[in-house]
């Protein structure tokens, strides 16, 4: 009896802070960050401005390029390529969130077109891992 509550509690004391680790980002995402109407207003103009940089920034080409890999190959691939020209050219670091974000929706889209969406969120799920403070889990989570 004595080993069978020691036995629990080390695989609680393994499970516990991932379980919060996760919740709590995924709780995040879904926070109304915005209090009221007006600032929402100036949050939308704000982000406005970033969609007038040039479509042959090296961001936008390497968002483009992941995204496309990810549809022909699966979310794993791009995921580890995303790694990679992170640890190749740092100056991109700034734009990591946002690509593994987009990666993370792209995902959940293309697994509900081809098996539904009851299993998309956890087929899409299933490639998560660390890449940029795990933005490609927010991603998934915030698909609609």
């Amino acid at each position: 009896m004595n080993q069978a509550a020691r036995r629990i509690g080390k695989t609680l004391a393994l499970v516990l802070p991932v379980v919060l680790v996760l919740s709590g980002t995924l709780a995040v995402t879904r926070v109304p960050w915005a209090a009221s109407p007006s600032e929402a207003q100036v949050l939308t103009a704000s982000s406005h401005r970033g969609t007038t940089e040039s479509s042959t920034a090296p961001q936008n080409v390497l968002r483009r390029r992941l995204l496309a890999e990810l549809q022909e190959r699966n979310p794993g691939v791009a995921l580890t390529d995303l790694q990679t020209e992170m640890a190749r050219q740092p100056s991109l670091a700034r734009y990591c969130a946002g690509i593994a974000r987009a990666l993370g929706q792209a995902a959940v889209a293309k697994y509900a077109r081809l098996y539904g969406g009851s299993t998309a969120n956890r087929r899409a799920q299933a490639w998560s891992r660390p890449v940029c403070d795990t933005s490609f889990a927010s991603g998934v989570a915030s698909f609609r």
